[in-house]
């Protein structure tokens, strides 16, 4: 590949994190590397030859094609790049690399379970938590855990039975304090497993309690000016902060899959291959197909499937898929997974597709010289808002309160610069009494947030707060509790002049009010305050609707919630038969209910 030719390819590779290939012209893996940034290393590739070795000058002259892989972190292309190095032995690679399997630590399944670093996963229904890039970050989280949660790590069976024989005495660990003495039953199994659950917890990324704690502790050690001690404390949570519970490229709990997703762009439609073995993704692979008549996507990606196995002589008895499709065989079984480890590989996936289908765009506004709608107005605002990525993914909060009744909050979520609406989230405040907006919106941005990265979702690249200086504000307190505050871009719409607030910044932005950046902001802050008075209106008649029934002699809050969901309304409860409300709760509150209604309206007329 000629440096010309990569410089054309080069307006189509991501600054984001992956594995990058060299292929020769007969599609053979000649090299496997991984990047920080694609885009930045691959151009390394094509700069000044002066400084490069023999074996890289080669390798660019032999390579005809580069195909890449977008992965979540770092430590996932890390983990990716070992893999096919492993499954492929490209030429250029196989004389630097080592045959070292991946690091992990082991919750094992046994009576008060020990926690231990580990290369070997045995399939004994043990936890295993990795991989991680390095034995170092292993070994640093072991003793960060060790020295939280005094654990046994001897070899002893502590069977119930064993321990009521009185078989065994403490050791040194017990006098030390590393260890509470399960041998003797000076802790129990309760006891015991509370601290498992405990660093499961951590090993996952729930890091709130762990944090706290080591906060604390540098603070007191920082306060009796032991400098060194705090610093120590800094150091193990820096480190455990930096380690991702979860890799999407190699999993413990997945044995051999396909994983298949699918895009579409006008006619054209994109199918994304992985082939996981033993865990491990082995193959990545996007195929192209063209809708000839009306075909929809479960009917492509169905006859997409059988082909790519059979390119790939994948005989995997699971495939992972985004919706449902139909299989041929009995031997395969489709699964559409909905959380944890299949769903991680599925957005990988996902990610993967979705940014091929942008390449393919691209390359049609190359050719036609046009931009589509969204992305016109994405790339607008971005450069309004002076911000890194584009803002593909965008929220936006509001608060609604009459004299602080009901008080609720909405989120609505824009994608590609178009409602989400299935994405959409309303919220009940719950610890805030009365009108009080500025720590409403603090806690509905801390709970939104702290979800998402609890279920380690994808964080927007922009939120957008419905109020000026002090609602901002308060959203950044929430925002700075999780650490988040370089990940994503918060600023505030005042609605008075429609000015745009930053963070920490006194001066507003004026945008021109016919700039179609302001004109998105408004929609979003327009459609949050409409989801949330609609909320907030069915708050208030829900409670109406208690307080009417309520008053009915039998009726209570069982009865109420199969009425409400059996009905939706009063009105409909007003308007229905003995029978139908018969159905629903029996004949004898049908009837009381009747003659309540019955009485209420002869009242109404007689008024």
């Amino acid at each position: 590949m000629t440096h010309e030719e990569f410089n054309v390819l080069a307006v189509n590779i991501p600054k984001s994190p992956g594995v990058y290939r060299f292929l020769s012209t007969r599609e053979e893996i000649l090299y496997v590397g991984k990047a920080k940034s694609l885009r930045s290393r691959l151009g390394s590739y094509f700069g000044d030859k002066k400084h490069q070795s023999a074996k890289t000058r080669a390798l660019v002259r032999n390579a005809h094609k580069i195909e890449f892989t977008l992965t979540d972190s770092e430590q996932d292309a890390f983990l990716l790049e070992n893999s096919l190095i492993k499954t492929h032995q490209p030429r250029y690679n196989v004389m630097l690399k080592d045959g070292k399997t991946y690091a992990y630590i082991c919750i094992r399944k046994e009576p008060f379970p020990r926690v231990f670093f580990t290369r070997k996963v045995i399939r004994d229904g043990s936890s295993y938590f990795g991989p991680y890039a390095s034995k170092y970050k292993a070994e640093v989280i072991l003793e960060l855990i060790m020295s939280l949660f005094p654990l046994r790590n001897c070899s002893l069976n502590l069977a119930p039975e064993h321990i009521a024989k009185g078989k065994y005495k403490v050791c040194l660990e017990y006098h030390i304090r590393n260890c509470n003495g399960p041998c003797q039953s000076f802790e129990t199994q309760d006891a015991y497993d509370a601290k498992i659950q405990q660093i499961r917890n951590m090993l996952r990324g729930h890091l709130g309690l762990v944090r706290k704690f080591l906060k604390d502790r540098m603070e007191r050690h920082a306060a009796n000016m032991e400098f060194e001690l705090a610093q120590e404390c800094k150091l193990k949570l820096t480190a455990f902060e930096d380690y991702q519970g979860k890799s999407t490229v190699v999993s413990t709990s997945i044995r051999d899959v396909d994983v298949f997703s699918m895009a579409s762009l006008d006619s054209e439609a994109y199918i994304h291959f992985m082939k996981v073995v033993e865990g491990a993704i082995i193959h990545t692979y996007t195929m192209e197909a063209t809708r000839n008549c009306d075909e929809d996507d479960a009917q492509i990606l169905s006859l997409a499937i059988p082909r790519l196995r059979e390119k790939f002589d994948s005989v995997a008895p699971e495939i992972i898929v985004p919706f449902a499709v139909h299989v041929l065989g009995d031997d395969v079984t489709a699964t559409v997974p909905r959380g944890g480890d299949k769903k991680k590989l599925l957005d990988l996936s996902i990610s993967n597709v979705e940014y091929y289908k942008l390449q393919k765009r691209r390359e049609q506004m190359n050719r036609t010289g046009k931009l589509t709608p969204a992305e016109r107005i994405l790339t607008t605002l971005k450069q309004d808002l002076n911000m890194q990525d584009m803002p593909v993914h965008m929220e936006c909060f509001d608060n609604s309160n009459i004299q602080g009744t009901n008080p609720v909050a909405a989120c609505i979520v824009f994608k590609n610069a178009r409602p989400s609406k299935k994405d959409y989230r309303h919220f009940n405040i719950r610890s805030v009494t009365g009108p009080d907006d500025f720590a409403s919106m603090e806690e509905v941005v801390y709970r939104r947030y702290r979800r998402m990265l609890d279920e380690e979702e994808a964080l927007p690249q922009l939120v957008v707060i419905d109020g000026g200086k002090g609602q901002l504000s308060s959203a950044m307190q929430a925002i700075r509790k999780l650490g988040i505050e370089q990940r994503v871009t918060v600023v505030g719409i005042a609605k008075k002049l429609e000015e745009i607030y930053f963070p920490e910044d006194p001066v507003p932005l004026h945008i021109n009010k016919k700039s179609e950046s302001l004109k998105i902001i408004q929609q979003m802050r327009n459609e949050a305050h409409r989801f949330g008075i609609t909320f907030h209106r069915n708050q208030r008649s829900r409670k109406f609707i208690q307080s009417e029934l309520l008053k009915i002699r039998g009726v209570g809050e069982k009865t109420l919630t199969k009425l409400i969901a059996e009905f939706g309304s009063v009105e409909q409860i007003r308007k229905a038969n003995r029978n139908d409300l018969a159905r629903v709760i029996g004949d004898e509150l049908a009837g009381r209910i009747i003659r309540y209604f019955d009485l209420d309206d002869a009242i109404h007329t007689k008024q």
